[in-house]
């Protein structure tokens, strides 16, 4: 497995992995079950697979929030070299944003809902970071989770509209035992508040309209940013223990 660390690094590697088909995961680091699942269709699909794990600052308009995220390096690695991936990249933000946030995306349909509002800037620096890292691998095939499904249909979208070659394949959320969406924040939650979090997926699942959802999850102890629907699924986001957690599932 080769790690590149610098954007320099990886474009001169780059060069040496043509003409194999390429998958690419864009992660955030602290992975977990549901990146191995994104791994594991990539290389089932492609010749290489490529990784990359980047913190993007510019996702997080609560400074708080990007301090606490969780980095877990050295475990990150070690998983990825035992899931058979064939590269890393591993940019630092100075490379990523050489002119700081002077550009940007922006985006007025998808982003109005949910994550749009509910985290003002997060869809900007999204696809701002996105479209970058698209550019720098050059897959032929890019792989993201379906919890995240807003996410998913502006990066969809995105693609299109740049006309970046790249397949967006969208792949189902991998979930624990208790039904508890895989998400890497769920290693800030205390054991009971791991267990407690499954209830999202429950209450998603059963509540008979959006209302009842966000009552439930209320009376349940969870600050509820939303409960919606779109796209033909219903969505939630709340928090528990301080930690903000997203969820959905197909009506019906």
């Amino acid at each position: 497995m080769q790690v590149s660390r610098t954007v320099a690094g990886w474009l001169a590697r780059r060069l040496s992995l043509s003409p194999a088909s390429i998958g690419f995961v864009p992660t955030m680091g602290a992975l977990h079950c549901g990146h191995a699942s994104l791994v594991k269709r990539s290389r089932a699909e492609n010749e290489l697979t490529v990784v990359s794990i980047f913190v993007n600052p510019a996702q997080f308009n609560d400074p708080t929030d990007l301090e606490r995220y969780p980095r877990t390096v050295a475990q990150d690695l070690a998983l990825l070299e035992e899931l058979g991936v064939d590269e890393v990249l591993m940019p630092p933000a100075a490379e990523i944003y050489p002119f700081g946030r002077r550009f940007h995306i922006e985006e007025e349909s998808l982003t109005q809902v949910m994550e749009g509002v509910s985290r003002p800037g997060f869809f900007q620096g999204v696809m701002t970071v996105v479209l970058k890292l698209l550019n720098l691998v050059r897959a032929d095939r890019a792989y993201f989770g379906e919890k995240d499904y807003q996410q998913l249909e502006v990066i969809r979208d995105l693609a299109k509209e740049f006309f970046v070659p790249t397949e967006i394949v969208g792949c189902p959320t991998v979930r624990e035992s208790s039904g508890l969406a895989a998400s890497s924040r769920n290693l800030l939650l205390s054991p009971a508040g791991r267990e407690k979090a499954a209830e999202i997926f429950r209450v998603l699942r059963t509540a008979a309209d959006p209302l009842q959802a966000k009552t439930k999850l209320s009376e349940a102890g969870f600050t509820v940013d939303y409960v919606e629907e779109h796209f033909g699924r219903r969505f939630a986001a709340a928090h528990l223990e301080g930690i903000r957690l997203i969820d959905n599932v197909p009506l019906g």
